[in-house]
């Protein structure tokens, strides 16, 4: 009675379905090595983030996504989420422990890897990124520069599109 039907209203078949296929494909050795891909590019990526004068969080990370504290870079959580998504990354703005910054600013920016290694990146299109990343936050006002990021960012998706989607 506590699942069915306190928080479940009823056994929706696509989902059983879903779920069911996902955990078929959990099974498989090639989700393995696609999990530990995912790991590599996070470390990858915290590596070179925190190389290039970020502070992360935690120091970083153990798994696919990692907390990054933005302000050494000169701007806010919510400005890093709206520069980064003109030259075509995609992170969120987060708070970070004791974030001095109010709730809809913040502080810090949170990023993950499953999308890019789903795509195929692997250390050396990270650090790319990374470098994207790096870039973007040091000149938010440079629209030269932010014009050649997205051109760095659009040839990646290009040269990796998505599993299936065809463009």
């Amino acid at each position: 009675k506590a699942v069915f039907p306190g928080l479940q209203g009823g056994p929706l078949m696509h989902i059983v379905a879903a779920k069911a296929v996902a955990l078929a494909e959990a099974l498989r050795p090639e989700f393995k090595h696609y999990a530990r891909a995912v790991v590599d590019n996070a470390h990858a990526m915290a590596a070179a983030l925190s190389a290039g004068g970020l502070r992360l969080v935690s120091g970083g990370t153990d798994n696919h996504l990692m907390l990054v504290d933005v302000r050494s870079a000169g701007v806010s959580g919510a400005d890093a989420e709206a520069i980064l998504h003109t030259v075509g990354i995609t992170v969120n703005k987060n708070l970070i422990p004791f974030d001095p910054a109010p709730p809809r600013v913040t502080s810090g920016i949170r990023l993950g890897t499953p999308a890019v290694t789903t795509r195929g990146f692997r250390k050396a299109e990270i650090e790319t990124v990374a470098d994207c990343i790096l870039r973007a936050l040091r000149h938010p006002g440079d629209n030269g520069i932010r014009q050649q990021l997205r051109q760095v960012t659009y040839a990646l998706c290009l040269d990796f599109p998505v599993p299936g989607l065809c463009l």
